[in-house]
């Protein structure tokens, strides 16, 4: 019997489509139980590698024959062997091509939207990872927000569509994954905004994005307008783009709101979260089309695998913007909170410029789920 090899982006086809799949994890039950790959019609069964040396027949009965079935493990080699186990006994298995590291790398292009007066806006979702990234086109130029450290998709897309990148921004500093922006910034001599409050410490040059910042993205009216929303972190920024959109970093998602913690600041910053939450944000059209950098659960994606969704509806639907009680949501946002991300402190050193790790350091940083929002 052949193995076949299932990729990232097919798996993520899958994912957007609510196709069913068995997934057979052998990874160890910590690891699964802390980050898996999900999917609204996805099945699981998690059985560590070393359980299975002396063969497969035991989990024979386990396995369905009327659906595609396929083995996960870290990085590639075990899920191979445990999968060609299985097709010796007559089972059609595939195993995922590079493991959870390449499926915590994968980024599937979306396009969002059309702005008025011509041009585009793309969100690149980092599926196995909750990040959402963008650019917006207009007129042969492009402008990136929240980019993730796997640069070249950025700079291949914008090549293909023949849009030269002149503006990368960051949000906020992220303490989850790291920052593309400066070195596609380094590539392209884009100009390399970030919020100066969050900036302090960083050992590069870059534009202080502060409120009343306006760019100009091409040669149409297209003014990406920096809004100061802290509470996520200091210096936390949103953009609205075009009066149509909402790039709204970690402070609001789709089914929760930024959490405050990842500075050590929780108790400091919880103001600073409902009042660009409560105040700021409700100052805005409620039409907008809020984009935001992460999403939490698989059921936040859209059918067509993008994550959006408009202001009205986040202040009628989303818990985080329905406390009216400050005290509730100050323990809300200080009590409820998922376990910090996997090495966040070497990750915002990072993004500051104090640590320069190399590429497979950078991939054992980002380990792990998406932890930048509030549990409900």
């Amino acid at each position: 019997m052949t193995v076949y090899a299932m990729t990232s982006k097919e798996v993520t086809k899958k994912v957007f489509n609510k196709e069913s799949l068995f997934i057979l994890d052998v990874r160890n039950e910590s690891d699964f139980q802390d980050w898996k790959i999900e999917g609204e019609n996805f099945e699981y069964l998690n059985i560590p590698y070393f359980e299975l040396l002396d063969g497969v027949k035991e989990i024979l009965y386990n396995i369905p024959t009327d659906k595609d079935v396929l083995v996960v493990c870290a990085k590639e080699g075990s899920s191979v062997m445990v999968a060609e186990l299985l097709s010796e006994e007559g089972l059609t298995v595939s195993y995922l091509q590079g493991g959870m590291k390449a499926w915590s790398e994968h980024l599937e292009l979306v396009k969002v939207g059309d702005l008025k007066g011509g041009g585009e806006v793309y969100q690149f979702v980092r599926i196995g990872k909750g990040c959402l990234s963008y650019m917006i086109v207009s007129k042969g130029e492009a402008a990136i927000i929240d980019a993730t450290r796997m640069t070249d998709i950025y700079l291949e897309f914008a090549d293909s569509i023949g849009a030269n990148i002149t503006h990368v921004f960051d949000t906020h500093l992220h303490a989850d994954h790291i920052s593309g922006g400066r070195v596609i910034a380094e590539k392209t001599n884009a100009t390399y905004w970030l919020p100066p409050k969050d900036a302090t410490e960083v050992t590069f040059e870059y534009q202080p994005l502060e409120g009343g910042n306006n760019v100009i993205i091409g040669d149409t009216s297209i003014n990406i307008h920096a809004l100061y929303s802290p509470g996520h972190t200091i210096g936390s920024t949103s953009f609205v783009v075009d009066e149509k959109f909402l790039l709204s970093g970690d402070i609001l998602f789709i089914d929760s709101i930024g959490r405050p913690d990842l500075a050590g600041m929780a108790e400091d910053w919880v103001a600073d979260l409902r009042e660009s939450l409560y105040n700021r944000y409700r100052e805005l059209s409620d039409e907008l089309m809020v984009l935001p950098a992460h999403f939490m659960i698989i059921e936040e994606l859209n059918a067509d695998g993008s994550v959006s969704e408009r202001l009205a509806t986040l202040f009628a639907k989303n818990h985080g913007l329905n406390i009216e009680d400050e005290n509730e949501f100050r323990k809300l946002v200080t009590e409820n909170l998922p376990p910090q991300p996997n090495a966040y402190q070497e990750i915002r050193e990072t993004n500051m410029g104090k640590m320069n790790p190399d590429v497979e350091k950078q991939r054992e940083m980002e380990i792990g789920p998406n932890r930048c929002a509030v549990r409900k």
